[in-house]
């Protein structure tokens, strides 16, 4: 691995600063600040996460029934994988160790839904832009409203993919979002034979458009292969969860980890010990932790999590046609792991035509129509969550005290295994496109394309580091200063 920018033993007062703030076509808030010299070389390229959520910290004390309606509110995106991941976390609290066939059909069924929708609104509205008119097209044009205008066939079935995912969760959640369907221990509803009916009449169509979208991103890559398999590209491990036998499953399952030549590190670790193979670093800069394999180090431990990393952690696709798209996939690497940042959006297209196939078998389960709808067994303290979300591994962590409050949470999200991953492209295409030249806006949008690569959940990733520091100021009615107050970090 290339030497990082940041070691460059230059003063930074004898540097200019250079900021994208903010990082636009993402889901929550953050920034990129470049330090440049005189002659226009970049020494230091790191990607801010500016907002501060705190989630973990006010979970603590709320009764365990609450949590998975309240962790959903971190994000109006991937609010189902938070649902699904607490409630499965507080299965283990409850002794809950199998669902009911009715839970599991359920719960399966909205998962899938959720990865479904989330794949079209990142691919279609996010980032499919920059794909078809170019990293350097105009910024009144690069954008869904221009999508829409110049390739309205395109947006119209990514807008209905979208829509589609987002009913699959209306009927098994009871909302679009933020939804309650999931409790601990099972579920809180099941479909009734006319809702199945319903979802099943549009999936035949569904399936079709999925597979387009595959070839659309398929021939975008063949089209540039110099741009697509070498922008901003690094070599790192890969990590995600397979089932028993090996295959992906995006619900439930253990961890595997590769390393950057496709090796096997680690495999079938029980997600209940995620804090043996993980451990979380922290820097000044950023409210987003960086998570690494405890036992290789924080230079050499992290790696990469979502779609790509998926595609070549499992050993294969228990679905007929994503499979096949995975083998040609596999194949673009001329038999190496791919690294490239863009290669997520092929990844993640062939991952949705996975959740379609999946649905369309979920949807012939007798059990999503009725049955027990909960379970339980002996208590226990502690219980862990792990679940595939669509950018990636998710864990929710949470220990119940005899009181049925909750008194520790933990949550490491998938874009936050993703930080030192996001934090390399960008320097990689610092490194690529900007030493030397005039910065225009197309230019500083190569670094945006690389940090959507990633379709990351700002939001989502921030964390509680210890005491924050917070300044309370009084006012009276008519805005004059009463008394302030000021908590400093520890």
């Amino acid at each position: 691995m290339r030497p990082d920018l940041e070691t460059a033993a230059v003063p930074p007062e004898t540097l200019r600063r250079v900021a994208i703030d903010p990082v636009s076509r993402v889901e929550g808030h953050g920034k990129v600040t470049l330090l440049l010299d005189e002659q226009g070389r970049v020494h230091q390229a790191r990607l801010h996460i500016v907002e501060f959520r705190g989630f973990e910290a006010f979970i603590e004390g709320r009764p365990y029934w609450e949590v998975p309606v309240l962790v959903q509110r971190l994000c109006g995106i991937c609010p189902v994988s938070h649902h699904l991941a607490a409630s499965k976390a507080l299965d283990r609290v409850l002794g809950a160790e199998h669902l009911t066939p009715t839970a599991e059909a359920m719960r399966r069924l909205m998962h899938y839904g959720q990865i479904l929708q989330s794949h079209a609104l990142h691919f279609f509205h996010l980032s499919s832009p920059d794909l078809l008119f170019g990293f350097d097209a105009d910024a009144g044009r690069r954008n869904l409203v221009g999508v829409l205008e110049r390739y309205p066939d395109i947006a119209r079935k990514g807008i209905l993919l979208r829509k589609y995912g987002q009913e699959v969760i209306r009927l098994t959640a009871g909302k679009r979002v933020h939804g309650t369907g999931s409790v601990p221990g099972g579920v809180n509803r099941a479909l009734s034979a006319a809702e199945r009916a319903e979802l099943r009449r549009d999936l035949g169509q569904v399936i079709a458009w999925s597979r387009e979208a595959v070839a659309l991103v398929k021939r975008l890559h063949r089209s540039d292969p110099a741009l697509y398999d070498r922008f901003g590209h690094f070599r790192s491990g890969f990590m995600g969860q397979v089932a028993a036998d090996g295959s992906l499953d995006l619900y439930h399952g253990a961890l595997r980890v590769r390393d950057a030549d496709g090796a096997m590190l680690y495999d079938q670790v029980d997600v209940q010990d995620y804090a043996s193979l993980i451990t979380e670093a922290v820097k000044p800069w950023t409210y987003m932790k960086f998570p690494y394999l405890g036992a290789l180090g924080p230079e050499h431990g992290w790696y990469k999590v979502g779609p790509l990393a998926r595609l070549q952690v499992c050993d294969r696709i228990p679905t007929p046609l994503a499979e096949a798209e995975r083998g040609e996939f596999l194949a673009h690497g001329d038999g190496a792991p791919i690294h490239a940042p863009l290669a997520y959006h092929w990844a993640r297209m062939i991952e949705m035509l996975f959740a379609a196939e999946t649905i369309e078998t979920l949807l012939h389960d007798d059990a999503l129509e009725g049955g027990e709808l909960v379970t339980s067994g002996a208590r226990r303290r502690s219980g862990v969550g792990v679940i595939e979300a669509p950018r990636g591994t998710l864990i929710h962590h949470y220990e119940v005290g005899d009181d049925d409050l909750v008194s520790m949470a933990n949550l490491i999200v998938s874009t936050t295994h993703n930080n030192q991953a996001m934090n390399t492209a960008v320097r990689e295409v610092a490194r690529q496109y900007f030493d030397g030249r005039t910065l225009t806006e197309g230019l500083l949008n190569h670094i945006e394309v690389a940090i959507r690569a990633f379709d990351p959940c700002l939001s989502c990733a921030t964390h509680a580091l210890g005491k924050m520091p917070l300044e309370v100021v009084l006012v009276d009615a008519g805005g004059t200063e009463l008394e302030r107050r000021l908590r400093a970090p520890a």
